[in-house]
Order: C-alpha cells, then structure tokens, then sequence
C-alpha cells in the first residue's frame, strides 16, 4: 500500500511542512528506520497503536503497514490535510484528533480500544512530560511503549544509581515501568537534522504495580534538589519529624545521598510518604 503514496519529502514539500522548532519537530522520513521502531514495538495487526505528533506521517505509514489501527494526536494543523492522505489508503485504519498531547485526555479519545501501544518520535520539548503523564495512566492506558528521545534524556532514564544522570526521572521511569534501550538513531537520520543524537525506549509494564507514584514525585523532588547533600538534610522538610522512621523503613541511610540510593528503596519511602 505505501507504494501507491508518494514519498515522504514530497508530501513535505506540497503541505509546506517545514519542522517547527517551536514544536520540537525533527522528522523521520526513512522508512527502514520507521519499520525497524514498529517491529521493536511488536505491533501486529491485532493492536491498536496511539501515535503522537506524526508530523508527515513517516512513522504512521509504517505503523499502518503491519495492519494495527492508528490513532494519532497531532497538534500542527499543517499536517492533519497531509495525514489524511493515508486514510483512504489504509482502509480507515487511521483516525486523527487535532489537539495538544499534553492536554489530550488519552482514556477518553481511546476508549475501549484500551490499553493500547503508545509509538511515537516524540517532540523533544514535551518529551518528558508526556512520558510522566502515561507513567502515570499506567495499565489503564498502555500494554507496551516505544518511544523516541534525545539520547541524554534516555540516558537518564536508564541510569543505575551512583551514576551522574540517575536522578528524578530515572527513578519515576524505573518504579513505574521496565524501560529498555531498543537503539540509537544518529542525528543526521532526522530532518531536519538536530544538535544531538536520539534513542528508542521500550516501555514494558512494571512486575508489581506502583501506586504511589505522587508519593514517589515529591520525595524524588526533595531529595534530588539537593542531590549533594545527605538524605537527612535533603529530606527533612518533607518527612519531617518522623525522619529517622521512614528512613529506617525504606533502609535508607542518613549518611546516603540521593544518587546512591536504589529505585526500590525510593519507592519503599513513597509508599511510607503516601501511607
């Protein structure tokens, strides 16, 4: 079916779709790469697949090819008369909503459809608001994410504690989810082509659910603005009184700063801080 649309930089070129950087918008026009992101994400034609910010429609074309239906949240309104292009095309299978993802209500636009695979090149200015947002939503949204980020954010999502990038993200990303680095995409694949390099991020549900994840926002965001100093000081505003107790049920140390302490340990104080 893709050979009857033409390609993708022509579709730029005819919709004046120029990336805005104001959107955070670098596009993915090779469709080798495109393929290669929905096979990482296993989408098969049984799924239902919740695109963001799809620009021209590289990414959609080979979301669509392997069957899955695309629901896709597109804020530029240049690009929802270009996507449209691929309903006919894809025997429907595409449905488009003009919004902001970041104001998007997920759960109602979905549906039934639900929980659904999330498959994006995220716009990198939003990129990480978007994912606490469906960290969040959890299972009630999601089955599996792949997700595009520059390749600094994804580092700290991955990171290990003791590290210099393990910080808030790392540990909210780690409690809530079982994130792994699927591969790298160097800058010069995107156009246009931006300063850095990006990755693709798979997102499996966690072994345990995690409800405390408000919980686990506040004592990271205690503990990590001051990630220099000792738990003790860092915390103390926030845990108050029963300092010593929550530490010593999480099996903190005082001693230990925020980078040394582990994603379970973290989330044994939230559960604590939310009791």
């Amino acid at each position: 079916m893709t050979s009857e649309l033409p390609p993708i930089r022509e579709i730029i070129e005819r919709y004046g779709l120029g990336a805005k950087k104001s959107l955070g918008q670098h596009f993915l026009l090779d469709l080798n790469m495109t393929r290669k992101i929905a096979r990482t994400a296993d989408v098969s034609r049984d799924d239902t697949v919740l695109e963001i910010g799809p620009g021209p429609g590289g990414l959609t074309r080979a979301l669509l090819e392997t069957g899955a239906a695309v629901i896709a949240i597109e804020r530029d309104s240049r690009c929802i008369e270009a996507l449209s292009e691929l309903v006919l095309v894809f025997d429907n299978r595409l449905v488009i909503h003009e919004a902001d993802a970041l104001d998007a209500d997920e759960i109602q636009i979905l549906g039934a459809r639900r929980p659904v695979k999330i498959v994006a090149n995220l716009p990198y200015n939003i990129s990480t608001e978007l994912l606490i947002k469906w960290l969040k939503a959890g299972d009630a949204l999601w089955s599996k994410m792949a997700l595009m980020f520059q390749k600094e954010v994804a580092d700290r999502i991955l990171a290990a504690p003791g590290s210099k990038t393990y910080g808030r993200l790392s540990v909210i990303a780690q409690a809530a989810s079982h994130p792994v680095r699927a591969f790298n995409l160097p800058a010069r694949a995107f156009t246009p082509a931006p300063k850095v390099d990006s990755t693709v991020v798979i997102f499996d549900p966690p072994k345990e659910n995690f409800s405390q994840l408000e919980a686990l926002e506040r004592v990271t965001q205690a503990a990590f603005s001051q990630r220099r100093k000792m738990v003790r000081s860092s915390l103390k505003s926030l845990l108050g009184a029963r300092l010593n107790d929550r530490l010593g049920a999480a099996n903190i140390k005082e001693t230990q700063r925020a980078e040394e302490v582990t994603v379970e340990q973290f989330k044994m104080l939230a559960r604590e801080v939310g009791s």
